[in-house]
């Protein structure tokens, strides 16, 4: 499968380096440009290319930036992409921390990747968000294994869902369907799922338990 990689930090480097080693063809782009991903184009085989060019001909494309950077994406950066292509949001919003405030997400209360698809344009798959980049590398198991870890995913297109569930399982992993992207809230940071390490049962308790209230260290 073609895979497009948009942001090549901790979980884009990781998702790199395990698809590849599965067989899928990569193209991964960073905001300093291709030539700054040498090593990592050596290391797993993937193709640096500008981010302009990440999602062409891509059947899933990951975005994996910064929330406050998601605007600065060029405009159409999903153009070229393959028909139907799912586009997996691994985003959190951290305003205190990193982002400061944004007021769609904190006044209009979009969820973090409803604010995100808004800008690409596109409908996202909310994965991987709070999930540990290392876990990506030393925690897959295969299907059946009593200490396989379950990942939450959320969406509205249900093909693309299914689509992004089939890869998580192909790295290892078990998945729960965490429901549409404005129930997407309840995989968001300081949630109880969020960095949870808990196959299918813990994960799915873990979603009920949430809060729709956003905590105060995670508001602007």
């Amino acid at each position: 499968m073609k895979i497009g990689i948009i942001g090549a930090g901790n979980i884009g480097g990781n998702l790199t380096r395990r698809l590849t080693a599965l067989g899928h063809d990569v193209s991964v782009a960073n905001s300093r440009g291709p030539h700054t991903l040498t090593v990592l184009a050596e290391e797993t085989g993937a193709t640096p290319v500008p981010v302009e060019e990440a999602a062409r001909g891509a059947e899933i494309v990951v975005v994996t930036v910064p929330q406050k950077r998601v605007p600065d994406l060029p405009s159409g950066v999903l153009d070229g992409a393959a028909e139907g292509v799912a586009v997996i949001d691994t985003g959190n919003y951290y305003p205190q921390q990193r982002d400061g405030r944004i007021a769609g997400i904190e006044d209009e209360g979009l969820t973090e990747s409803r604010w995100t698809e808004r800008h690409l344009g596109h409908p996202v798959i909310k994965a991987f968000n709070g999930t540990y980049a290392q876990d990506i590398l030393d925690r897959p198991r295969p299907a059946g294994a009593p200490d396989r870890m379950a990942l939450p995913v959320a969406g509205d297109d249900e093909a693309a869902k299914a689509k992004v569930r089939a890869l998580i399982d192909e790295l290892g992993f078990d998945t729960v369907d965490a429901g549409g992207i404005d129930d997407s809230w309840r995989q968001q940071p300081d949630t109880p799922v969020y960095g949870l390490r808990e196959g299918v049962d813990g994960v799915t308790k873990a979603l009920a338990e949430a809060s729709p209230e956003r905590p105060a260290a995670f508001r602007g």
